[in-house]
Parts: C-alpha cells; structure tokens; sequence
C-alpha cells in the first residue's frame, strides 16, 4: 500500500495540497519534510502525538523528516485555533523549553546518518539577521492582506472579542517563510501539521509559487479530539498529559490511554499502532467479543508508553497498575512501587516503629480508616488488606518482614483506597 494510502486508511490526512502530485513525488523517491513545534513548554504533550506519528511513519516509508522549534515564531505566537493572545515567552524561557523538546525528539525519530536521517533545526537561525524593512521588501510583498484575511486562523480571531494583534497576524508570513527557507537549503518539499496549520501551511505553498520556487505540498492531521469532540490530553482533573516523566508519570501516561472510550481506543490505535492494520482490525474484533476486558485499551496504552518511556518502564507500569487492581506484591521491585508514589498518597514511618510491631488497627488508623472503631469493623468485614493479603486477625502486628521492598509496604482498605507505607531511619 502506497504510504499516503495508509495514512489515510490510518486517519491520519484531513487536507492535503494536490494529493496526486505529492503521491507521485512521494512514489518517486525519498522526500523531505518538516513540521514545526513551539516552544511553549519545556515537554511536548499528548497532542503533538499525531503529527510526532506522522513524522515517524513517513521516515519508516524512506522519507527525510525535519524538526522544526521555533526560537523565531515561538517569540511571536501562533493565533491558530486560539480564542486569545498567548502570552510571550522571554530568551531564557524559550532556550530552556527548546533544550526539553529536542532530547524528546531523540525517542521518536532516527537522527543518524543516511538520506532519511532526521534534522532538527531552530527557526531562529535564519530569521533573527533578517531586518524588518527586508522581511516586507523579500517576504510581505507576495502575500496580500485579501489572502492573509480570508485564512480560518485569522477570521475566527478577527471576529472574536478579542480580537487579533498584529503580532499574531504576523506569525503566518513567518512560518511561510520557513517553508521557503528549508526548501531552498535542504529541498524540503512536504510541510505536515495539525488540520489547525493548513492556513499557515498553505500560505508557504503559494510564497514559494509567487517567488518562482518549486511546487510545495501540505498535509494535515486532524486535531487529537475525544468521542466527544473535545480535544484530547488532559486528564479529568485538568491536568496536561505530557511525554516528560517529571511531568506525567508514566504510570498516570499509561493510565490515560487505559481509561479511553471503546471506540477511542479502536481509532487512536489505527494513528499511534505501527502494527499493520490487518492485524489491528483482528485485534478490534477481539475487543468487541469482550469488551469487558479492554483488550483495545491496554494494548494501546502499552504500545505508546513503550514508545514515550521505554518497554522496561511499561514492564514496571503494568505490573504496579495490577497491584491496584489486587495482584500479588510477591517478586515487587522497589522501583515499581516508587511509580505509585505519584499516584498513591504516601505515609512515612520510622522502621525503628516497625521493627518493634505496629499493631493493624493502629497502622489502618494511620492510613485508610478514620478511627480504630473503623479500623476494626474494616478488619471484620473483610476490607483490610496488606500488600493485598487479607487482614483477620485484629491483633496481628505488622513489622519489617511485612515490607514488599527494602522501604514500602502496601495497605488497602476496601477495593480502592490504597496507601503506601514508606520505612524511614529513625534520624529522619
């Protein structure tokens, strides 16, 4: 299947400039394309995951990828898909935020040599000489304001309370010009972004027609959005799902993808799966013969924390998110039960205090239950656990032996509410 097919078949293309052309070029020989990503933050999110894929995809089909961060429109602020001015990052910010997005890039992508090795380059190298008066004199001039205007970035905004500032109205002819810039230095011919970008994308296409430059082609990803509608990546709570680990643990990433819908997880598998797709409608029909055991969602979530994090960090995920599903503590490492300690609220106890004996209901008192009269009716009744053993006996006196790893000991009352137990020194 021919890759611009596939990704089709994938749902990966919203808008695509003459799709003949670009499949014919794509047929022809390695071609090399870019996307750009801002530096708004200093980890990317699960939003960029789409276009991240798409890149990855192309480069696996024999195509060049270019990385594009933007130190130049990172300065300035995309008003796409905006209902508001963002507000404008400093030098050091952005410098910061740019160094966190390019390790990130190293996971996803192959940087190595060859005509397929990846670039990635900051927009700021070819547009901080640039004068002002130049810009106007070799860039504005091509596109006139009728052209800018009649863009759905700009259109949605103009109508807007808040309008648009010149500033933001500005970043297109900026990331046209990119365009511009990496076609004429690495014969870039391809641009790909969010479906939000084919304004700006599109824009690049017709600087290079009006300039006498080659025939450039965007493709478009439709924007990361749930069963609902909304955008996807962020968690119920409103936090942002992003790739860094210091930010999301991989264990509340893993959670995320676990937790989609039924005919989410069947379509986000299509983008995020480099399984083929034979083999994923196979597993689709395995779902749907037993959609309690969220075969779909488990297999997506390992498939793309593996990806983020790595297959041993995956390993640790699973096995950490069984134990709070009830599993056996038997074999735990401890860097697995530090993966819930993000999750799980953690109370610390002097090993002095548990090397004499801590008595069960004091110990529920200190954790799951509110007093030792629902300490004792939680033994009673069955909802007590340790390292997911049941507790019966109200007198039975938990000690170092009980700790699953050199420092933490699991304890749970009911189904679901569960605490980590950490040992500390005396001295602490």
């Amino acid at each position: 299947m021919h890759i611009l097919d596939d990704l089709s078949a994938r749902g990966f293309v919203a808008d695509v400039t003459d799709r003949d052309a670009l499949k014919q070029a794509l047929s022809a020989g390695p071609v090399t394309f870019y996307a750009g990503y801002d530096p708004t933050a200093p980890s990317l999110h699960v939003g960029h995951l789409v276009v991240i894929t798409l890149q990855a995809r192309l480069q696996r089909a024999g195509h060049r990828p270019i990385v594009v961060v933007g130190g130049a429109t990172g300065m300035v602020g995309d008003p796409s898909g905006k209902s508001a001015e963002r507000n404008l990052l400093g030098d050091d910010e952005i410098a910061a935020n740019l160094a966190g997005i390019r390790s990130q890039f190293q996971r996803f992508l192959d940087f190595g040599p060859g005509p397929t090795g990846a670039l990635l380059v900051n927009n700021a190298d070819w547009t901080r000489d640039v004068g002002y008066l130049e810009f106007l004199r070799d860039v504005g001039k091509y596109l006139t304001i009728n052209y800018m205007m009649a863009k759905e970035s700009v259109r949605a905004r103009l109508a807007s309370e808040s309008g648009i500032s010149y500033t933001e109205f500005s970043y297109m002819l900026l990331q046209a010009f990119d365009f511009v810039h990496l076609a004429k230095a690495h014969g870039c011919r391809l641009q790909v972004g969010g479906s939000d970008q084919f304004g700006n994308i599109t824009a690049g296409c017709e600087l290079s027609r009006k300039m006498g430059g080659p025939q450039l082609f965007g493709l478009t990803a439709p924007l990361l959005l749930d069963s609902a509608g909304q955008k996807m990546g962020k968690t119920s709570t409103g936090e942002r799902v992003w790739l860094d680990a210091e930010r999301t643990s991989p264990y509340s990433f893993y959670q995320y993808f676990v937790n989609v819908t039924d005919e989410e997880a069947t379509r986000l598998l299509k983008l995020f799966s480099f399984r083929p797709l034979e083999e994923l409608d196979e597993l689709a029909r395995a779902h749907d013969a037993d959609r309690g055991q969220r075969l779909a969602q488990r297999e997506l979530a390992r498939e793309l924390t593996s990806w983020v994090h790595g297959a041993d960090e995956t390993a640790r995920v699973e096995e950490a998110s069984r134990i709070l599903f009830g599993g056996s503590l038997d074999g735990v490492q401890e860097r697995t039960l530090e993966l819930l300690t993000r999750v799980v609220p953690v109370v610390e106890i002097d090993r002095s205090e548990l090397a004499n004996g801590i008595g069960v209901i004091d110990l529920l008192c200190r954790t799951v239950a509110e007093s030792k009269n629902a300490a004792r009716r939680l033994v009673q009744q069955g909802g007590a656990y340790v390292n997911n053993v049941r507790i019966t006996d109200l007198d039975r006196k938990v000690g170092t032996a009980d700790l699953a790893t050199p420092t933490l000991l699991v304890v749970r009352g009911g189904r679901k509410d569960y605490r980590l137990v950490r040992a500390r020194p005396a001295s602490q």
